[in-house]
């Protein structure tokens, strides 16, 4: 199964994700004519606070099977692509009653307008895996962006593997004997004699 994998430690904020989200969901694809589109195009994923200090957590939809969102929308609103991978809402038959919403364990269902549907209305919005994307051999917009690693794209076994085999060498890196210290620069060895110097230069005053 191929998904976006998050890497929240990796993470800076810099919200280039939730940019790249909107113009790819944008009626125009391009970020100077998005800004002035109506309805404003919106991101599906959002780069919030993360639980300590100057850190952040990009949250998308999980895509979950099964999916309580979709078992909840009394509209059929929500479905299933035929691989079983991406989990869609339908904004047409979407009445804004906010169930998925209530039941979704991630948080990641918001309601706007959309240019998809009849103007003036509100329904619900989330991550759509970047699906016409996917159909041109093309990764989602917020991986393409993401220039820390923090979103990855692939099959998610090996993603998960990879990020595994990473942790291992940071561990070990850590609790293994500490080198030898970096000789030090000739310059910096003749300043702090310098310094000490002057030093006893003031001691003798």
């Amino acid at each position: 199964m191929k998904t976006v994998f998050i890497q929240p430690e990796r993470c800076v904020g810099c919200k280039q994700c939730e940019i790249a989200c909107a113009v790819e969901h944008s009626q125009s694809k391009n970020l100077y004519q998005a800004v002035s589109e109506s309805p404003k195009p919106r991101p599906r994923i959002n780069a919030g606070p993360g639980i300590y200090f100057n850190s952040s957590f990009p949250n998308k939809c999980r895509h979950c099977n099964p999916a309580p969102c979709l078992s909840v929308c009394p509209t059929a609103a929500i479905s299933r692509t035929p691989d079983q991978e991406i989990v869609l809402i339908d904004g047409s038959k979407c009445i804004s009653c906010a169930m998925c919403a209530l039941v979704c364990p991630f948080d990641v269902i918001r309601y706007y307008e959309s240019a998809d549907t009849l103007k003036n209305r509100v329904v619900a919005l989330k991550c759509d895996h970047c699906i016409e994307r996917q159909k041109d051999n093309r990764e989602p917009a917020c991986v393409e962006v993401c220039k820390v690693n923090a979103l990855l794209y692939g099959e998610i076994n090996e993603l998960i593997k990879t990020a595994g085999s990473e942790l291992s060498r940071s561990v070990s890196a850590a609790v293994a004997e500490p080198a030898e210290p970096p000789e030090q620069p000739e310059t910096y060895k003749s300043w702090k004699t310098w310094g000490k110097d002057a030093a006893s230069l003031n001691k003798n005053r």
